[in-house]
């Protein structure tokens, strides 16, 4: 792609970010979001290969139905109460409407659909973007309005969403859409608390983010895209391939890792509220995500690749330089759970 667009899809992305961030009147926020979704189309469809047009067309049709319904929940909103500010989201069915339309942004069940499709027409480094970045606008919205939204419906599409989430990925082969599944999981854990505790959703996204990005960055390194093709990763390199299991294991929330922590608070703040049976259902729909964390495991790093491939194996024809980006987000994916006291002292 050209440097100078570029450059200019990653400013509008930023932009659009920003002012949703910082905006608190409803026109602000939708055209944040707007600005969000037309800047990332160009980077999804500049492969010019029928799968990023169909996954571009299918993001471009549900980002609108999104947007639409945001909006019309905003006009509703403000035609019987007359106020245009974010806070003043006083009509319960416009603030269902707008939940509702913020969980088809970030792909919560049952409006996930078109996540795992999306992303499996994408390459790693534009699905890394549509995983983590893309979520954050949504997120501020639903982090601002958290006081006013519907518990109940929360609980709902948080149980759902690790759930599908789990259930989804246990049979997929493909990497993006094992990413893809992962992520409407994570979606879960973070919306389900919400309500009761935003700064736990608020810590939860970050370390969602640093540990999908590592996830990506390792992927993108291995030039993997399915399951069969990272099972030869092992002796390419020994060291990526160790940081590959450590970071799955975390994402999946095993102890003594990063992913560990989110989902340790997270079930202790449900079990405060006592909302016993919502947390044993999320610490039980856990294992499904594991599960598919811990093949993906074996297959990096406990097998040897088979002889007859179906497929052409990939030279490793470049010398890995140092990359300090992968480093870190490595490091604070393993290491971060001695700083749990800290963390819960702050959350709280």
């Amino acid at each position: 792609m050209n440097p100078t667009t570029l450059t200019i899809i990653t400013l509008s992305l930023v932009l659009g970010t920003t002012l949703t961030f910082t905006g608190s009147h409803w026109l602000l926020l939708w055209m944040g979001l707007e600005i969000n979704t037309l800047a990332i189309i160009p980077m999804m469809i500049h492969q010019h290969h029928p799968r990023a047009v169909e996954a571009t067309t299918k993001y471009f049709i549900t980002q609108a139905t999104a947007s639409a319904l945001l909006l019309f929940a905003s006009v509703t909103n403000a035609w019987i109460t007359g106020q245009w500010n974010m806070t003043e989201l006083l009509n319960p069915t416009s603030a269902t409407l707008a939940t509702i339309a913020l969980a088809l942004k970030i792909g919560l069940a049952p409006l996930h659909f078109w996540l795992p499709e999306v992303l499996q027409g994408l390459d790693l480094t534009t699905g890394l973007i549509l995983s983590t970045w893309q979520k954050l606008a949504p997120f501020a919205i639903l982090f601002q309005l958290h006081p006013i939204l519907n518990p109940n419906l929360l609980i709902s599409l948080g149980i759902l969403s690790t759930i599908i989430g789990g259930w989804g990925g246990l049979n997929q082969t493909q990497l993006r859409k094992i990413l893809a599944y992962s992520s409407i999981a994570n979606m879960g854990w973070m919306i389900i608390i919400l309500h009761y505790n935003p700064n736990l959703t608020l810590l939860n996204l970050i370390l969602y983010i640093i540990m999908t990005l590592t996830t990506f960055l390792l992927f993108n390194m291995f030039n993997s895209t399915k399951i069969n093709s990272i099972a030869s990763s092992s002796s390419k390199s020994p060291l990526l391939s160790t940081m590959t299991l450590m970071t799955l294991l975390s994402l999946g929330g095993l102890p003594p890792l990063s992913g560990f922590m989110p989902k340790w608070l997270i079930l202790q703040e449900l079990t405060k509220q006592n909302l016993i049976i919502p947390a044993t259902i999320m610490a039980i729909t856990a294992l499904l995500s594991l599960f598919f964390y811990l093949r993906l495991s074996y297959t990096t790093t406990l097998t040897m690749n088979p002889n007859p491939l179906n497929m052409s194996s990939s030279w490793r024809t470049k010398t890995i330089h140092p990359n300090l980006l992968l480093t870190t987000t490595a490091s604070l994916s393993i290491l971060l759970l001695p700083l749990t006291p800290t963390m819960f002292t702050i959350m709280t």
